[in-house]
């Protein structure tokens, strides 16, 4: 039997493991296909029995789909993980959403946590799911934060599914839209009667999904749950309410007790670069804030973090586009206490395009080379806002919310958001 494993990042490794452990596939004759040893990768798929694709290799490609019609298998770790978990008989809770996955699905897990379950993270926020194979029983709980890229080819959903907000995202990896929300939609498409589902009930793509199943249905709105309020959590803004209420609702589902719940997410400060305040000054009596929001890699996320904020801000944002449209973010900032946009990087023209076409805006725009030169001119505003008509307003933010990927200029969203608090650390 000849295997290839297509991509050989985190994912592709795991499954490399799994398949040299397995009495399956332990003596199949296993080839490594990635673009950074081998430029000419795709050439050659139909020699193969199976290919288990990476998340990160788009399903669309026409080499992918050629082989598909020469009779190659694909699967993938998703597809491995929930064929031999399902045999396990363990409970699977699935996370998705366009963002917001990642905080709901690590305020799941620790809220189950702390009601002693034996609970496992998987997926872009933890390990490779098939790792964990070997630690789970019948008693075992699962949370796997599922991207369209580990849903678009897979045939089996989650006891319990969860659908975050659904906007425009990815567009660089899918054809369109459409690809993007079907590939969401088989997180509901394969479900029983006896599974549950829980969505955003004020997202309209989120009803989309949810129609695909034939489970237990649980719409979620902030007025659902009066356990906590936004002042009561120290994450910002409201989209993080939302995220807080609905791992809180689905913990309450599985009978957690509203004080383990509450202790849980009152006590929750969010996650590494989304809306993190890593670094506060004083300058002449006015308080200066950084917050590092690199996972903001589209209009919609950027939005939310602007509106996160009351009080005079400098914008630092821009990267590589993924063929998205930023009409929504210029709305935002119209509406806002932005002071200053500092753009850089790959997409940074075509935002400017949009948002100057804004009427009687009171911030400017300034293009910048780099983001260390963008960090330097926006601690230049903060200190002349804190002298200046703004005064004696008690806090100015410098908030880093790119909407936009991070590729052009570094290796993913966290490499970026390191760059920016280790260049905010350096400030004098």
């Amino acid at each position: 039997m000849k295997i290839a494993i297509l991509g050989f990042g985190c994912e592709g490794k795991a499954i490399l493991k799994y398949l040299k452990n397995s009495a399956q596939y332990k003596n199949a004759d296993i080839s490594i296909l990635d673009k950074k040893i081998d430029k000419n990768y795709l050439l050659n798929l139909n020699n193969f029995n199976i290919i288990f694709r990476s998340p990160g290799v788009p399903y669309n490609l026409p080499e992918i789909k050629n082989a598909i019609k020469k009779g190659v298998i694909f699967s993938s770790s998703t597809d491995l993980f929930f064929k031999n978990a399902k045999k396990i008989g363990c409970k699977i809770i699935g996370i998705t959403g366009t963002k917001g996955k990642g905080t709901t699905a690590t305020l799941l897990y620790k809220i189950l946590k702390a009601d002693k379950k034996d609970v496992h993270l998987v997926g872009n926020i933890g390990k490779p799911a098939v790792e964990i194979l070997p630690k789970l029983d019948k008693k075992s709980v699962v949370i796997f934060e599922l991207s369209s890229f580990q849903l678009q080819d897979l045939k089996y959903s989650p006891d319990i599914a969860v659908i975050l907000n659904i906007f425009e995202d990815h567009l660089d990896s899918h054809k369109n839209f459409k690809e993007y929300i079907e590939a969401k939609a088989n997180i509901a498409k394969w479900q029983k009667k006896s599974d549950k589902i829980f969505y955003d009930a004020d997202n309209k793509w989120s009803h989309w999904v949810v129609k695909k199943s034939i489970s237990q249905k649980f719409p979620v709105l902030i007025e659902n749950l009066k356990l906590f309020n936004i002042e009561k959590i120290k994450m910002l803004g409201v989209h993080n309410l939302k995220n807080a209420v609905m791992a809180a609702m689905v913990a309450k589902n599985l009978e957690i007790k509203k004080n383990i719940i509450k202790k849980v997410i009152k006590n929750f400060k969010g996650m590494e670069h989304r809306l993190e305040l890593v670094h506060s000054n004083v300058f002449e009596n006015v308080g200066i804030n950084f917050y590092n929001d690199s996972a903001s890699t589209n209009p919609y996320t950027a939005v939310a973090a602007i509106k996160s904020f009351k009080e005079p801000n400098v914008l630092i944002a821009g990267g590589k586009d993924k063929g998205l449209d930023y009409t929504p973010l210029a709305n935002a900032l119209k509406n806002s206490n932005t002071k200053l946009i500092i753009l850089f990087g790959e997409n940074k023209k075509k935002i400017v395009k949009v948002i100057s076409k804004i009427k009687n805006k009171e911030f400017k725009i300034i293009e910048a080379n780099d983001l260390k030169s963008a960090v330097n001119l926006a601690h230049k505003t903060a200190k002349s806002l804190a002298t200046g008509a703004v005064a004696p307003h008690p806090l100015i933010a410098v908030l880093f919310s790119p909407a936009s990927a991070s590729f052009d200029m570094f290796k993913d969203y966290k490499d970026r958001g390191k760059k920016f608090k280790e260049i905010v650390k350096g400030l004098k």
